[in-house]
This record gives C-alpha cells, sequence and structure tokens, in this order.
C-alpha cells in the first residue's frame, strides 16, 4: 500500500496561478504537472499572451527564481501540495549585454576630480564634468578627448544630456547653468543665472513630450528648483517651497517633476504654472535620491540598444512616446527615495500621497537608488558599503551585495537589467549579477576614490570618474 500511495504522490499536480509583477493574473488556475519546468512555463505564457514573437520570461515564487521543475522545488522548499503556488513571471530584454571586464582606455585630461560622468542617450558620445571647472566631451571612436568647455568659475557639479541628445547642460557649485552644443563643444548661450547656491540636480523633460527638447529642471542647494527653457535661454519658472536645501529632482513621464528635498519631503509639481500637486511624507531625516520606474526611457527617448538614428523629431517624439507607453504597460509610474534615515519608500505618486511600502535594511545612508531598464528591479547604493535589491513592484528586499570596503556612490545598469555595476570610495568598480545575485567581475585600476559610473545605454561600454582625475573607459 505504501509503495501505491507514493507513486500517486509524484503524479499529483501543482495547483499554479500565474500573475505578472503587477499582481494580474493569467489564465486563472492552472494545474500542472510536477515536472513542468521554466522552459514550459515560457511556452504556457507565450501562448496564453497570444505573443507572436516568443518572448523569453523569468519565473519567481516568493521572490526567488524558479530554475528547476515545480516538484522540485516543491520538495526542496518543503511547500505543501495544497497549497496554491503564485508563480510571477517577468519579461526578460530580448538582447544580451555582455559583462564588461577590461580597461580599454584611461585617458587623463582633467586636472581635478572627476565629479560626473554621462553617455549621450545614443551611447555614441560621453561628457563628464570636473573639479576643474570643465565639461569634457570625449571621442569614443579614438578614446580621445574631442572638446573642453569652458565657462563655469566654479566645480561642475552635474551635468545631463537632453534625451533628444542635442544638449548638454552643466551645473556648478556657484549656482549658474551652461547649455552646450556637444557637437561644437561650444555653449549654446549665455550662463543661466537665478541659482543663489550650488545645482544638485539636472533633468530633462521627456521628449515623448515635447520635442525637440526644450525644457529641463534644475534643483539646488538654495532650496528652489527651477524650470528653464534652452532656446529662451531663461528660467520659465521657479518651484518654491521647500524648507531647506533641494537634493534631486526628476522630471516624470506623465509630465510631473519630483523635487526630495533636507526638509525631508519629496513635493510633486505640476509643469506648466508650477503648482504644488502633492507632497509625500514619511522620511525622518534628508532625502538624498529620487528614482523613477520609467527612468531609462524617459534618459534615452527614442534611442535603444539598436543604435538607430532619427531624421525628424515627430519620429523621434512618436518611438519615444511608444517606449515610453510600452515599459510603464498599465501600471502607474513608481518612485523610489533613498535618505539619511537609511531606508527607502516606494511611491505611486499619481494614486496616494500615502507610501506603498518602506524599505528598510540599509545600515547607513542611502546614497543613490536606481530601477531598472525593464522596472523590475531596485538597487541601492549606500554608506553600509553594500549595493542591495530590491523588488521594483512590491519594494521587497531580494539580495545584498558585498563586496566593497568603502561607501558604495552611485550604480548604474546595464541596458537588458541583468548587469548592476557600482563604484565607491574603496577605488573599484563592480560588476554583480542579478540572476546569481554574486559579483560577476571586480575591476580595480582606479587610484583613489571613484565618484561616478554610468553604463551606455548601447550596452558596450562603460565610463567612471574619481579623484585620480582620469576617465576610464571599460569594455566587454
Amino acid at each position: 500500500m505504501e509503495v501505491e500511495r507514493e507513486e500517486t504522490e509524484t503524479g499529483k499536480s501543482v495547483m499554479c496561478v500565474l500573475t505578472d509583477p503587477e499582481g494580474t493574473t493569467l489564465g486563472g488556475t492552472m494545474y500542472l504537472p510536477q515536472n513542468v519546468g521554466p522552459l514550459q512555463l515560457q511556452q504556457i505564457v507565450n501562448t496564453l499572451l497570444k505573443n507572436e514573437e516568443k518572448l523569453p520570461y523569468a519565473f519567481y515564487i516568493s521572490n526567488q527564481e524558479l530554475l528547476v521543475p515545480l516538484g522540485n522545488y516543491l520538495e526542496k522548499n518543503k511547500v505543501s501540495m495544497e497549497k496554491t503556488l503564485s508563480i510571477v513571471y517577468q519579461p526578460q530584454a530580448v538582447f544580451r549585454i555582455r559583462s564588461i571586464n577590461r580597461c580599454s582606455a584611461t585617458i587623463a585630461g582633467h586636472t581635478e576630480a572627476v565629479l560626473s560622468v554621462a553617455f549621450s542617450p545614443d551611447g555614441r558620445q560621453l561628457a563628464s564634468g570636473s573639479g576643474d571647472t570643465t565639461v569634457r566631451l570625449w571621442d569614443l571612436n579614438t578614446q580621445t578627448p574631442m572638446f573642453t568647455c569652458t565657462g563655469h568659475k566654479n566645480w561642475v557639479l552635474c551635468i545631463a544630456w537632453s534625451p533628444d541628445g542635442k544638449y548638454l547642460i552643466s551645473g556648478s557649485k556657484s549656482g549658474e547653468l551652461i547649455c552646450w552644443d556637444p557637437q561644437t563643444g561650444k555653449p549654446a548661450g549665455n550662463p543661466m543665472t537665478g541659482h543663489k547656491k550650488w545645482i544638485t540636480g539636472i533633468s530633462w523633460e521627456p521628449v515623448h513630450l515635447n520635442a525637440p527638447c526644450r525644457r529641463f529642471v534644475s534643483a539646488s542647494k538654495d532650496g528652489d528648483a527651477r524650470i528653464w527653457d534652452v532656446s529662451l535661454k531663461k528660467c520659465v519658472i521657479c518651484l518654491s517651497g521647500h524648507t531647506l536645501a533641494v537634493t534631486c529632482v526628476k522630471w516624470g513621464g506623465d509630465g510631473v517633476i519630483y523635487t526630495g528635498s533636507q526638509d525631508c519631503t519629496i513635493k510633486v509639481w505640476e509643469t506648466s504654472q508650477g503648482k504644488l500637486i502633492r507632497e509625500l511624507k514619511g522620511h525622518g531625516h534628508w532625502v538624498n535620491s529620487l528614482a523613477l520606474s520609467t527612468e531609462y526611457v524617459l534618459r534615452t527617448g527614442a534611442f535603444d540598444h539598436t543604435g538607430k538614428q532619427y531624421s525628424s523629431t515627430e519620429e523621434m517624439k512618436k518611438v519615444a512616446l511608444e517606449r515610453y507607453n510600452k515599459m510603464k504597460g498599465n501600471a502607474p509610474e513608481r518612485l523610489v527615495s533613498g535618505s539619511d534615515d537609511f531606508t527607502m519608500f516606494l511611491w505611486e505618486p499619481a494614486v496616494s500621497k500615502h507610501h506603498k511600502v518602506r524599505m528598510t535594511g540599509h545600515q547607513q545612508l542611502v546614497n543613490h537608488v536606481y530601477f531598472s531598464p525593464d522596472g523590475l528591479w531596485v538597487a541601492s547604493a549606500s554608506f553600509d558599503k553594500s549595493v542591495k535589491l530590491w523588488n521594483g513592484t512590491t519594494g521587497e528586499f531580494v539580495a545584498a551585495f558585498r563586496g566593497h570596503v568603502g561607501p558604495v556612490y552611485q550604480i548604474s545598469w546595464s541596458a537588458d537589467s541583468r548587469l548592476l555595476l557600482s563604484g565607491s570610495k574603496d577605488s573599484t568598480l563592480k560588476v554583480w549579477d542579478i540572476r546569481t545575485k554574486k559579483l560577476k567581475q571586480d575591476l580595480p585600476g582606479h587610484a583613489d576614490e571613484v565618484f561616478a559610473v554610468d553604463w551606455s545605454p548601447d550596452g558596450e561600454k562603460v565610463a567612471s570618474g574619481g579623484k585620480d582625475r582620469v576617465l576610464k573607459l571599460w569594455m566587454g
């Protein structure tokens, strides 16, 4: 009798429910054989979604990736056969980015620390800002300096490319902003003044809302954020209301602006008159960093990993809107804030002024938060020397990446959301594998602290800069 019962147990099917990352079920409850694994689940999902082109998916049960047949999973995790198994399917990028593993160029030029690095939206150009008061544009083909942009009187603290690639804005410690033409390295007009203290962040209006790009927003230590028009070369709206320094700013895909401040609040502004729409409260200390779930498509606009170029602004706007809508799906845009109080919050500002989840685990201040390009993950960098990975939809903790021996300053994602890059005070860059949750590549080479890292949107190269004044390019 015993043997018979054994057989019926293994032959029993598993009661499953497939849901997307937002929690929407696909096809109701299913009874699946125990030998069904990720491959068969991919076929099921593609069939149920009626995908003409078969897409790759990864499957998660309680935030752990399913890599074995269901029967093995149940046995290993001692899960009862009577329970309905909730399986989350996550679409994966159809292209794959190679990990970087070597420094391909070390380029001298800056005479003080490199404070910011940023690839253009199409990945063809690279800019850096430095304590030597200059912005530099680099030729990625020859890996040499192309233009040195002079005009600032103080440290260049932040830089931002317009999503159509036509302009580069830089902000300095003196509070002025300069708009550069990346084709010539010359300023497109006089410095834009108005802020009384240094610039802490710059964000452009998304190209799917307005093409060609004209407006951007700057945040400052003086407590204000300002909207500027590059064709008018002046400030068109001043967003006043924070009682302390504004530390970060993001222009969202729905057209609103988010500002984070040392007054512990995040404010949401509409952009036609600059009215305050919403206030997000909860942090017990300074807000240091904001991340949007749609940030990657907002930054790259119409450009993707294929390198396609556009002749008209109309086409660019249309493609950017398609990319934005596809990435966002039916869900609201999500916002994550990182703070000096060691915590993070996940918000859906369009839905509620209350946070969705409080994300705890860091032992020191959270320096930088960043959504993966597909919006499914959030990564956070902290002074506790760790990088943490969270579920981008639910805010649940997924993994901690340990290996740095100093504070982690900045992080950047590969375009396919499979790899994460971090730069630290310990002078190294590290690449982490999201699938294995392990260190993929350790990249020493800088002689001192690494302040800035960026992974190019085409996925082919990484740039880093820091205290040793050199710009390093890394390849696969």
